[in-house]
């Protein structure tokens, strides 16, 4: 029988049996039968709840959580031998799924079955223990979470929803059956299910809806999820978000504020513990305070919706036949069965390593896919042909890759298979015709049998590699404990930048901008702080790098461009002189975003401010470093009538063509020139050239950092035209520069 056939009689064997003991022995019988098993034994909570082939009630209870620990791979019973394997069960029960047969041990694409059945079993048992809470609690209190008069509905249509998954009903009627349910149930207007890309984590479409105007749900396919508004963030953070007033949300969406979405609310929907979508639902017009039980009914039809996706993921998973269809390596679940081997109690311990590419996407996103599935067959190749016969080479997903090194215990014999990966991964890869050079970031970590935990060793690796990258990427890391403290405070940050975006705890600070001769105040600068309810100011450079990297830095973004241009039109509204301009920093994150364009053009209508006033600053390192698309966005912006200034000029690579390049208007002098011009004669030198440079280029120069007069009277003497820093004034509150303005 096939993977796939054994996984749907599995299933369907699991989601038939209304209650959980029942649902326990189908599971344990299916799956002592898929893979040709003698005994199985299903272990909950340190409790035997199933058995195959011997009575419950004789099953050894330490040597199977010695098997489940790893440290076992064979058990006597009554002087017969059977070779062992076994699958953890995680949710809110903790267990173990253990097999065992006397004709040979279990081979690495039986265990890989197994994990597939027991995730499936995991899932289903926590579908039918949160079915019958909801059920109890119904019963005793004589509506459910105090939402409904009948609560017997939620469990009904709970109920319903299972069935459904267990008789392989088509996934589209499964969502429109969720759709309906937490419509009715919750009493709201619309109703959503939002996935991940499968060829693009980063993009995500709504695949379903309810309630929702046909416009606005054409708005949204293949849009950037840290764009994706609450739904987005809901998946980012892999948490519930909730929010009762959208319209005052920094990541409302125009497009859903234009249909009057006044509450929303969205839960993570998840594949194998991982977030790739979410569940969302809100009311138009009237707001709705999201209670606790609203949430909890929310998140048990996401987790359905999880089954559903989990069960059709696994047989596609299985189709694969246990190897990558694009590059022939070992797939994760394969890959991870030959780690359980290898880390055992009778194995040999392994080395593992983690290979991610640099310069994937742009290559990706430069050459098109063709190219992209031509690279990275051409990587995977280059990677076996680095490695001794034994050793296992996967294709995790994307451009990530990982190998196995069984019986490889220490740096000495890891660090030159990584250092050869390197060495070939840096040769030109012939892509369709056309050279192309690429670089990798590998993480290394090790341990000997019964030392890790698979997914603790895993970890480690991944921990390495992102230090690789972080101290320069085309380099090997060799994991270190104090990278995982480094991590746990990274990750802990993370999860309050989140939060932060929701709790509106951003503020704007605004810098003035001098005209040098005049010192008139001609514009300013926006600058963002984090007001961080226990950390207090966070500054900048500790959370604007993590933003960047975690996506975040889109509805940041966002927000400070919405919130500086009303602020700053306000102001005009009120001076009786020429406007001011104000200066608002953009990423090569949210450079890359196609949405840019109508956030900018949004903004300025919301705002009522003409697009000349509105000055974008982007880094020097991100016009050298730039995409096709990148000139195409600047065209697009300068075409909006947005002037368009390059930050902390000089500072980075030579890029003088880069200013004939690119439709610039002000170069930004860095501060380190500033601090010297007076002192210094080379750096007066240098300042003073490249105040002439824009002079002859007919772009306007600003000084940053300006701290006392000498440098002031420098940089006038020297035809600079604007400046700003403390000389001046410092970053001041939107009501201090208020007052500066208009005393």
């Amino acid at each position: 029988m096939l993977a796939t056939d054994q996984l749907g009689e599995f299933l369907s064997a699991v989601a038939d049996r209304p209650a959980g003991p029942a649902a326990h022995h189908a599971a344990v019988e299916c799956a002592a039968r898929a893979l040709d098993a003698d005994i199985a034994v299903l272990m909950i909570d340190g409790g035997v709840v199933a058995a195959v082939g011997l009575p419950a009630d004789r099953v050894p209870a330490h040597p199977l959580a010695e098997i489940a620990a790893g440290r076992r791979a064979a058990l006597e019973l009554n002087g017969t031998r059977y070779a062992v394997t076994h699958a953890t069960i995680g949710d809110s029960a903790s267990g173990v799924l253990v097999l065992g047969r006397t004709r040979g041990p279990f081979t690495a694409e039986e265990v890989c079955l197994l994990r597939g059945l027991a995730r499936v079993l995991e899932l289903s048992l926590q579908s039918l223990h949160m079915i019958e809470s909801e059920r109890r609690y119904a019963e005793e209190n004589g509506r459910l979470l105090g939402y409904l008069d009948q609560g017997r509905r939620v469990f009904e249509e709970m109920a319903a929803v299972q069935r459904a998954i267990g008789r392989r009903v088509p996934v589209p009627q499964i969502y429109d059956m969720v759709l309906g349910a937490v419509r009715d149930l919750l009493g709201v207007d619309m109703v959503a299910i939002n996935l991940l890309e499968p060829d693009d984590r980063t993009l995500g479409s709504t695949v379903a809806s309810l309630g929702v105007p046909p416009g606005a749900a054409a708005k949204r396919r293949r849009i950037p999820i840290a764009s994706g508004g609450v739904s987005g963030l809901a998946i980012l953070g892999d948490e519930l978000v909730a929010v009762e007033d959208y319209a005052a949300c920094p990541i409302a969406l125009p497009p859903m504020t234009a249909i009057q979405l006044e509450s929303v609310m969205a839960t993570p929907v998840r594949v194998n513990g991982q977030a790739v979508g979410s569940l969302t639902a809100g009311t138009f017009g009237a707001r709705r305070v999201w209670e606790k039980p609203a949430r909890e009914i929310l998140q048990a039809f996401a987790e359905h919706l999880s089954l559903a996706l989990t069960d059709a993921r696994t047989q596609e998973a299985m189709n694969q036949a246990f190897l990558d269809s694009l590059t022939g390596l070992a797939t994760r679940a394969l890959f991870q069965a030959r780690m359980e081997e290898a880390l055992g109690h009778s194995g040999l311990g392994a080395a593992v390593l983690f290979v991610d590419l640099d310069r994937f996407k742009v290559v990706n996103d430069s050459l098109g896919h063709a190219a992209g599935d031509a690279l990275l067959t051409g990587v995977a190749g280059r990677i076996q042909s680095c490695l001794r016969d034994g050793d296992t080479a996967a294709r995790l997903g994307g451009d990530e890759f990982a190998v196995l090194l069984p019986g490889v215990l220490d740096a000495d014999e890891a660090v030159p298979v990584a250092r050869r990966i390197l060495d070939a991964l840096r040769e030109p890869f012939d892509l369709l015709g056309s050279e192309t050079f690429i670089s990798s970031s590998i993480g290394v970590a090790f341990s000997g049998p019964d030392q890790h935990a698979v997914a603790e060793l895993m970890v480690h690796a991944d921990l390495a590699m992102y230090q690789a990258k972080k101290h320069g990427k085309d380099r090997f890391e060799v994991f270190e404990p104090a990278m995982q403290e480094a991590f746990q405070a990274h990750i802990a940050l993370e999860a309050d930048l989140r939060r932060a975006v929701v709790r509106h705890e951003f503020e704007l600070r605004y810098q003035p901008i001098v005209h040098l001769r005049t010192g008139e105040i001609t514009g300013v600068e926006a600058l963002i702080r984090w007001m961080h309810p226990e950390r207090g100011i966070v500054p900048p450079m500790d959370f604007i790098p993590l933003a960047e990297e975690t996506g975040m830095i889109v509805p940041i973004g966002e927000w400070v461009l919405r919130e500086a241009t009303t602020r700053v039109a306000e102001w005009n509204a009120r001076r009786d002189g020429p406007p001011l301009t104000v200066s608002v920093n953009v990423s090569a994150v949210q450079l890359e975003q196609a949405a840019l364009i109508q956030v900018v053009e949004s903004a300025l209508q919301a705002a009522d401010m003409r697009p000349d006033r509105l000055v974008l600053e982007l880094t020097e390192s991100l016009l050298v470093d730039h995409r096709p698309a990148t000139l195409e966005r600047l065209g697009a912006l300068k075409a909006l009538g947005v002037r368009l200034a390059i930050d902390d000029f000089g500072t980075g690579y030579s890029s003088l063509a880069y200013l004939r390049r690119f439709p610039v208007d002000i170069i930004k002098i860095d501060k380190s020139f500033v601090d010297d011009v007076v002192d210094e004669p080379t750096a007066a030198a240098l300042t003073h050239g490249i105040i002439q440079l824009g002079r002859a280029l007919e772009l306007s120069t600003i000084a940053e950092g300006i701290e006392h007069a000498g440098q002031l009277t420098s940089l006038a003497g020297g035809n600079c035209e604007l400046g700003q820093g403390y000389y001046f004034a410092e970053p001041l509150t939107g009501a201090a520069i208020s007052d500066l303005l208009f005393p």
